[in-house]
């Protein structure tokens, strides 16, 4: 079906460079130059900027690096998080001189958070809190074994995991919750909705540039929504080839799915949905672009929702033997309830809403951690089965397809 839409949308970009046949009048469809790359230039030189998005990217990868050092403070942690333009919160000098933070664009977007200010305070709670948890709990027992109800280190001989007393590794749910509440989040329901670009449509239809700048607004806002996916791959034009290997985010789990038999493609898909909806902006074709937005959110939330199957399931494997393996279990578990956190920032093509409400997303969480006082440890395989179908349920994937 998505490579259907994807081909109606370069068919209708092909159409649009005849005049009908049966009249003399042109057609008022404009064509659309589709590169092969996302290569975009204006008077000789690029028209693509997404510095801010690589800049968020780089700076949540030396947080959840921090999380893992025993040794630093909740101040420090929180001070990377929402950071302040000069302060010496990175390792990088660039990024100590930038006015970004990720804080500021987590749950940030227009459709889903200009008006639920509410909503968007819990959330960055829930990683501040995060931040908390992992150094109130787990780095004072750092050295400590695991067990449940006390928190610790599970060492399996070739990893060492550092868990909660209920079995959660804070760096791995900031991580993979981050994916959902920043980059898509921003991707979709910011960078590439019609309530943001829609506005800019007579600047664009006019050529008319940012100051100082070689794009228009719209050109721009679709750009940071790509930057989101691909702004620290190594070929930024072309980041199919090394799609999974260039940042611990969305671009890493791209290419994880991409591995997966089942959903080989979905690379090419994402980028030639972001490459075909950008060449439409040039072109002035606001249909083809809506076309790919859609495009997009079908399948970037997909992403989210077959990560989530699949890291239950394997934790399922790991505790579904004789001598359950708890290390492997919570390390996947972890990975999921970031994963399961992220649905409530997917987007159902064609409506306003998530695959999951927050409300939804909420419940799976306490079911994951509260089939006993003592949260992972307990969980059961019908538990991690029966959260695996609902979420499969909403999406075109069975729960064997993401699981394997």
């Amino acid at each position: 079906m998505v490579k259907r839409f994807l081909l109606l949308g370069m068919i209708v970009g092909l159409m649009a460079s005849c005049s009908n046949d049966d009249s003399d009048d042109v057609d008022p469809i404009i064509a659309i130059d589709n590169p092969t790359t996302y290569i975009f230039e204006r008077n000789g030189e690029s028209s693509v900027s997404f510095d801010g998005q690589t800049t968020r990217i780089l700076m949540a990868e030396e947080i959840i690096s921090k999380l893992q050092d025993e040794t630093t403070t909740e101040q420090i942690l929180n001070d990377m998080f929402a950071h302040v333009e000069g302060a010496s919160d990175f390792s990088d000098a660039d990024l100590n001189a930038s006015d970004k933070s990720v804080r500021s664009k987590t749950a940030a977007s227009f459709d889903y958070f200009s008006g639920n200010a509410t909503n968007q305070a819990l959330i960055r709670a829930d990683f501040e809190n995060w931040i908390k948890t992992q150094v109130d709990e787990v780095y004072p027992n750092w050295n400590t074994a695991a067990a449940a109800g006390t928190a610790g280190q599970i060492a399996d001989g070739s990893s060492t995991r550092y868990v909660t007393a209920k079995g959660l590794e804070m760096n791995q749910v900031f991580n993979k919750s981050l994916i959902g509440a920043l980059m898509v989040d921003q991707i979709l329901n910011n960078y590439i909705s019609s309530n943001v670009l829609d506005p800019f449509e007579e600047a664009n239809d006019a050529g008319t540039l940012v100051e100082g700048k070689n794009y228009t607004d719209m050109e721009h806002d679709w750009d940071e929504a790509y930057g989101y996916a691909f702004g620290t791959a190594q070929n930024l034009a072309d980041p199919r080839p090394t799609i999974g290997e260039d940042d611990s985010f969305l671009n890493k789990y791209i290419g994880r799915v991409e591995g997966d038999t089942d959903f080989a493609g979905i690379t090419e898909d994402i980028y030639q949905a972001f490459k075909l909806g950008r060449a439409a902006i040039v072109a002035k074709n606001y249909t083809v672009r809506n076309e790919q937005a859609e495009i997009l959110r079908e399948l970037i939330s997909e992403i989210i929702g077959i990560r989530a199957v699949y890291y239950l399931q394997q934790a399922k494997n790991a505790i579904d033997q004789e001598t359950p393996d708890y290390g492997g279990a919570f390390h996947d578990l972890s990975e999921g309830y970031g994963f399961i956190y992220s649905l409530q920032f997917t987007r159902k093509p064609g409506t306003n809403d998530p695959y999951f409400t927050k409300t939804e997303v909420d419940a799976f969480l306490a079911d994951l951690m509260d089939d006993g006082a003592n949260g992972l440890w307990d969980v059961t395989p019908a538990t991690l089965d029966a959260i695996s179908e609902a979420i499969a349920d909403e999406f075109d994937f069975t729960v064997a397809q993401a699981g394997s």
